[in-house]
C-alpha cells in the first residue's frame, strides 16, 4: 500500500481540476471536442497511478520450492514500463532488467514485471523505482543477491526545458552477491546486455 493516506477526492472535483487547467491553458472546456476530456483524464489517471491501490510485495509472496535444486541466477530482461516524473507529472518510459540469486525459492517471472508496473505506476523518479524494485524482491524473496537496472527517457527532458531527444538515463542497484561479488554482477549485465570494461 501506499506509505501515506490518501485524501479522498471525488471524481468530480478531479474532473473539474482538468477543467480549471484547460481553461488555464486558454481552452474553452465546453467546446465540443474538449467535452469528454476530463472524464477521459480521470479515466487515463486512474489507470496510469493503478500503483497506489496495491502492495507489489503481495506479487512475489506466492512462490516455487520444487525447482530441482536450481539455485543459479534468474534474470528478467526488458520488462518495459510507463511512468511519471514527480516534478512535473510527464511521462517517463522505459525497460527494467531484473535479476536474482534464489536461495530456497522461486516465483513466477510474470510476478517479477507485476512489481516493476506496481511501482513504476505511481508518481516516480527514476532513483528510487529502482530501489524499490530493488527492496521489494530481497525483502520478500530473501535471496543471495538482487541486480536491478533502469533504462529510461524522460519526457520532462526531451519535451520541455532543454529538449535533449534520443537521450537516456540508466540507474542500477545491485544486492547481496550482486554487489560484492564482481563475477555474479558481470553475470548479470552480461545476460541484460550491458558489458562492463
Amino acid at each position: 500500500m501506499a506509505s501515506r493516506a490518501k485524501t479522498k477526492v471525488s471524481r468530480r472535483a478531479a474532473e473539474e481540476a482538468v477543467r480549471t487547467l484547460l481553461r488555464w491553458a486558454g481552452e474553452d472546456p465546453d467546446r465540443e471536442g474538449l467535452l469528454e476530456t476530463p472524464t477521459r483524464v480521470v479515466k487515463a489517471y486512474r489507470d496510469w497511478f493503478s500503483g497506489y491501490e496495491i502492495d507489489p510485495a503481495d506479487y512475489l509472496r506466492r512462490t516455487f520450492e520444487e525447482v530441482g535444486g536450481y539455485d543459479e541466477m534468474v534474470v528478467l530482461r526488458d520488462i518495459s514500463f510507463e511512468s511519471h516524473c514527480e516534478h512535473h507529472m510527464a511521462p517517463i518510459i522505459g525497460r527494467v532488467h531484473v535479476g536474482y540469486l534464489p536461495t530456497n525459492k522461486v516465483v513466477g517471472i510474470s510476478k517479477l514485471a507485476r512489481v516493476v508496473d506496481g511501482y513504476a505506476r505511481r508518481f516516480q523518479v527514476q532513483e528510487k523505482l529502482t530501489a524499490q524494485i530493488a527492496g521489494c524482491i530481497t525483502d520478500v524473496l530473501k535471496p543471495r543477491g538482487v541486480g536491478v537496472v533502469v533504462d529510461a527517457t524522460h519526457q520532462c527532458m526531451t519535451t520541455r526545458g532543454v529538449h535533449k531527444r534520443g537521450v537516456s538515463m540508466i540507474t542500477s542497484r545491485m544486492t547481496g552477491s550482486f554487489r560484492e561479488d564482481a563475477r555474479t554482477r558481470a553475470e548479470f549485465l552480461q545476460f541484460i546486455g550491458i558489458h562492463g570494461g
